[in-house]
């Protein structure tokens, strides 16, 4: 597996919407599949149910993948690569959410309804009042990943002090959701060395950032004109004016991956 490379561009207009920011190429290459894709069909209750939502056609089906865990691919010591998009031909973008201050129970419904895969990235001092609304994500094949105990900036903070906030936050969602992440999103994009040490400790497997990201004024990408492109890992980020709700956003990202010819992958499918 190749390394990363160093740091390149800082998407501004996330940091200002999202409070975070990407720093980083993605490394080139997160594992071979274990299987090839296959080709995209409807599924039939998304077929129905595409219209409700908003969408003017239903989504494609993902390929389907088994998963190879990333730790199959790396030495014992090896720290966790740093991704914001996965290399690969499959039409597909992953969605991901961070935090867990929004708690709709009709995006609940959407993800059912259209089967859409979905990456929760959960801080505990934030989605702790609202665990049971990410328990009924999660039945529904939602993945719950690490965000941190209390969304501290990890660049530059102890050893201990990264290690604290990254493995509570593995143990608070073991407790409260019966889940060990391996993933993990540093809050404002922030990391250094320590950040992928302590990572590694906690039994994290790839630190994931992300290569567009959704803000009230659109869609906002790190590599030049923002057009989706197969393997993006997109941040769905908060809307503080309050003017669209999440399952709104989420259908401006569906309509603008359509556009493209894209669907919606499940991103542990392909990073684990």
């Amino acid at each position: 597996m190749r390394r990363l490379r160093g740091p390149v561009a800082v998407l501004a207009s996330a940091l200002l919407l999202t409070g975070c920011a990407q720093s980083v190429d993605p490394i080139e290459r997160l594992g071979k599949k274990a299987a090839e894709g296959v080709h995209p069909h409807h599924h039939p209750a998304a077929g129905r149910a595409y219209r409700h939502w908003g969408l003017a056609r239903p989504l494609a089906r993902s390929p389907v993948h088994a998963v190879r865990p990333l730790a199959a691919h790396r030495g014992p010591h090896a720290l966790p690569p740093v991704a914001d998009h996965v290399p690969t031909r499959d039409p597909v973008v992953f969605l991901t959410y961070d935090d867990g201050a929004e708690r709709d129970p009709r995006f609940v419904e959407m993800v059912r309804e259209l089967r859409l895969p979905v990456t929760l990235f959960l801080t505990d001092s934030v989605a702790a009042p609202g665990y049971g609304h990410f328990a009924r994500l999660r039945a529904l094949g939602a993945g719950i990943q690490n965000h941190t105990v209390d969304h501290r900036a990890p660049a530059g903070l102890p050893y201990a002090e990264q290690r604290a906030e990254i493995c509570g936050q593995q143990d608070r969602l073991r407790a409260r959701l019966g889940v060990r992440p391996r993933l993990f999103r540093p809050p404002y994009g922030s990391y250094d060395p320590t950040t992928l040490r302590a990572a590694a400790d906690c039994g994290i497997s790839a630190l994931v950032l992300w290569r567009a990201a959704l803000t009230p004024a659109g869609l906002a990408c790190t590599h030049g004109p923002c057009h989706l492109r197969p393997g993006d890992i997109v941040l769905v980020g908060p809307d503080e004016s309050g003017e669209l709700s999440l399952r709104e956003r989420t259908v401006r990202v569906l309509r603008q991956a359509q556009e493209r010819g894209l669907t919606v992958g499940r991103l542990e499918d392909y990073l684990s």
